[in-house]
């Protein structure tokens, strides 16, 4: 007879599996189990992004729509004033009521205006600088120097450091 012992089947199993640690169908069905929680929690992630692109589209969308929202208000009030002016100027048949109150509705536009950041540019009197006046005649003067604005036309603007429209201006020849 030989010396070789015979082991059953179990014992081969746990002969090759130290007590207590899982077998390789245990640690197949562990790594499956956990393979199908981060395949959830990804699904999730996936669905918690595209909700929040979808939702930060549509806030963008709606501050696009309503960004005036803050310039309209604060010019709104000069609006009125150009009513009041209109009617006081109507009731009364006084040019000159007319003219201060349109003054005063000029006034208070510019400082909404200089509110957002929005300022005119000086023209009259200044040298003619193209990247702020657009010249749009020329008038012989001997009591100017030469490329000197004479009169401001029609006012220009700017915002912040950005040209929105230049000055249209008529300058000296």
């Amino acid at each position: 007879m030989s010396n070789e012992t015979t082991v059953p089947n179990d014992d081969v199993k746990n002969a090759s599996n130290p007590a207590g640690s899982p077998t390789l169908h245990e640690q197949l069905e562990a790594a499956a189990a956990e393979r199908d929680q981060f395949k959830e929690k990804w699904t999730r992630a996936l669905a918690d992004h595209d909700n929040y692109r979808r939702r930060m589209q549509r806030e963008m969308e709606e501050d696009r729509k309503y960004a005036a929202l803050p310039l309209l208000k604060t010019l709104l009030p000069a609006f009125d004033g150009l009513d009041r002016a209109i009617t006081a100027a109507t009731q009364s048949k006084n040019v000159d009521e007319l003219i201060i109150g349109i003054q005063l509705t000029i006034k208070q536009l510019e400082t909404a205006l200089n509110g957002f950041g929005a300022k005119s540019i000086p023209a009259l009197g200044q040298p003619f600088d193209p990247n702020l006046h657009e010249a749009i005649s020329q008038i012989p003067s001997p009591d100017h120097p030469s490329m000197t604005v004479l009169q401001d036309v029609e006012r220009g603007y700017m915002l912040h450091d950005r040209i929105v429209r230049p000055s249209k201006v008529i300058v000296s020849k």
